[in-house]
């Protein structure tokens, strides 16, 4: 267990007093924060919150911790830091997992061209995660997917990418012109972390469902074998990879929509955006809020070409 992660989840529900409230601040569904909340309870052996209906209050114990557990989290921001200046200048950036390793390619460069001086830290984490990375001070900038509900947090101009529908070579549906997303039906659908992605997670299902979709199961990773084996289609930009078909989906009812957020701007910050955002323009087929996205070929699946 991440001890310290925990903790700073324990300080801000000790801080709301409500499960919920500390949910969106952390910007994570509330299932998974109380699960944390209880496996430090049982790490320490002591019951640290009072749930009812009606109220969430400390315990003595969780009286005792939050001063404790303030300082723990202090001290190890603190030794970050310092671990930080000692590597020179780092600024630590959140990516999505299945962000393609082009566009990755290109926002290294293209930062490096801009700021030689820092060094870019890309980390691999889904948008919840970032938010959480964000407010405990564990990256500086992220590339996040929305909706995203998170006070406290900068945004870049949003971006959209229109999407797909990604199937087996050899599905009936694989050949022909666009798609409706009740031709799916019977199909299982596959799609990043719930956890990891809650807002696009109730807004793509909520879609599917409007337009005469309901997946039988939901699979959830960031990798295609399920879809190359038949097993499932994915939404998704374009792609040539051996094995899969795309086809368009009907009046686009499915699209991506991603920012990258911050919580402290520095210039190393602002440059980092405004060097994502050319990116993902150029290599992820991406557009302004508003505009009609650019359809280009990927050979990785997910929001980000």
């Amino acid at each position: 267990m991440d001890l310290v992660r925990h903790l700073r989840y324990f300080i801000v529900v000790a801080e709301e007093l409500h499960f919920g409230n500390a949910a969106i601040r952390l910007g994570m569904a509330q299932p998974p924060l109380s699960q944390r909340i209880k496996r430090l309870e049982e790490e320490l052996g002591v019951r640290l919150f009072d749930r009812s209906a009606r109220q969430v209050r400390l315990t003595e114990s969780g009286r005792l911790l939050l001063g404790e557990a303030r300082e723990i989290v202090s001290r190890a921001d603190r030794l970050r830091e310092l671990a930080r200046h000692g590597q020179g200048t780092v600024l630590r950036v959140g990516v999505p997992p299945d962000l393609a390793p082009a566009v990755i390619a290109g926002l290294v460069a293209g930062f490096r061209e801009s700021h030689p001086e820092v060094r870019l830290a890309p980390a691999e984490i889904w948008t919840a995660e970032q938010v959480a990375a964000l407010a405990e001070g564990a990256i500086d900038v992220g590339i996040v997917r929305h909706p995203l509900a998170a006070p406290g947090l900068l945004f870049g101009p949003p971006l959209i990418q229109s999407q797909g529908v990604l199937l087996a070579e050899d599905d009936s549906l694989a050949r022909g012109g666009e798609l409706h997303l009740a031709d799916l039906g019977g199909r299982e659908l596959l799609m990043p972390p719930r956890e990891g992605e809650p807002g696009v997670h109730a807004e793509v299902l909520a879609e599917c469902r409007r337009h005469g979709y309901v997946p039988p199961q939901v699979h959830e990773g960031a990798g295609l074998g399920l879809v190359l084996a038949g097993a499932a289609v994915a939404f998704g930009p374009r792609t040539d990879l051996p094995g899969l078909a795309w086809r368009p989906l009907l009046g686009s009812p499915i699209a991506g929509r991603v920012s990258t957020a911050w919580r402290v701007e520095t210039e190393a910050v602002a440059a980092f955006s405004a060097v994502a955002v050319r990116t993902l323009k150029e290599r992820a087929g991406m557009a302004d809020e508003g505009a009609v996205p650019v359809r280009r070929v990927s050979r990785r699946p997910g929001v980000l070409a």
